[in-house]
């Protein structure tokens, strides 16, 4: 009787007291790679608020430096610890209040999925950010054009080797004392670009404030044959520094 009590499950196969177990850990494994996916994805959208952020590049303005479709990221350490916005730096900024009027609320959910998004590089940036090359900083005097047709940066002509091959430095003339506290801005293919140049009249008169810089683009990250850094520029390298203010010749405004 023992013998035949035994019979049914010796026909049994023979890891089926296994597959319980087995099945419950496929179950712990799913569900710890979906923490690690969670968890992953907030550590990626703090990186992006607080340190670096994918930037997707949307328009030529920038050729030949950066490209449509290509990836930079921002380094958003760059100006957190007293360091200010230097001449020739590529930057990413809010250009609310100075390139666009303040934009229209939007759905708050949507906002925040589409914010997530950019954060982590899976959506073009939001309408009002913009990636320009900082021209002229507080205080200087930036004009165009000077005999030879360069832009001039507190009297000295600047050699912008960066822009794109065929571009004139500007078909506008202007002449501008840049304020304390903001930054003329230029793109290096200046004939497809809307920059500093094309918003004198608005009510920021073109500069935009240097705490709506976000951060500086240092890298291109994708695609994969565009990795490299955003090489530094030495075309500033002999411009003098602006008068200190309320020295003879220093002041804000249009010159």
């Amino acid at each position: 009787m023992d013998t035949e009590a035994t019979h049914p499950e010796r026909d049994l196969p023979p890891d089926a007291e296994r597959r319980p177990g087995r099945g419950s850990r496929f179950a712990l494994s799913r569900r710890t790679a979906a923490l690690i996916g969670i968890a992953w994805a907030a550590v990626l959208l703090l990186l992006g608020h607080f340190v670096v952020q994918p930037f997707q590049i949307p328009s030529r303005s920038m050729e030949p430096t950066l490209q449509v479709g290509d990836r930079v990221i921002v380094n958003k350490f760059a100006y957190r610890f007293g360091d200010r916005p230097e001449r020739g730096d590529v930057v990413v900024f809010d250009g609310t209040g100075s390139f666009v009027r303040t934009p229209a609320e939007e759905n708050p959910v949507a906002g925040l999925v589409r914010g997530a998004a950019r954060a982590l590089g899976l959506a073009e940036p939001d309408g009002t950010d913009f990636v320009k090359r900082v021209v002229g900083v507080g205080g200087d005097r930036v004009k165009c054009c000077d005999k030879g047709g360069r832009v001039e940066v507190n009297g000295v002509p600047v050699e912008e080797r960066y822009l794109y091959p065929g571009d004139t430095p500007s078909s506008v003339r202007f002449d501008i004392a840049v304020p304390r506290g903001t930054l003329w801005v230029m793109g290096d293919h200046r004939s497809q670009s809307s920059d500093s140049r094309d918003h004198l009249g608005s009510p920021g008169g073109g500069v935009v404030p240097v705490d709506m810089v976000i951060g500086r683009a240092d890298w291109i990250g994708w695609p994969a044959r565009r990795w490299s850094a955003v090489e530094a520029t030495g075309a500033f390298e002999a411009v003098p520094d602006p008068p200190a203010p309320g020295s003879a010749g220093s002041g804000g405004g249009r010159g």
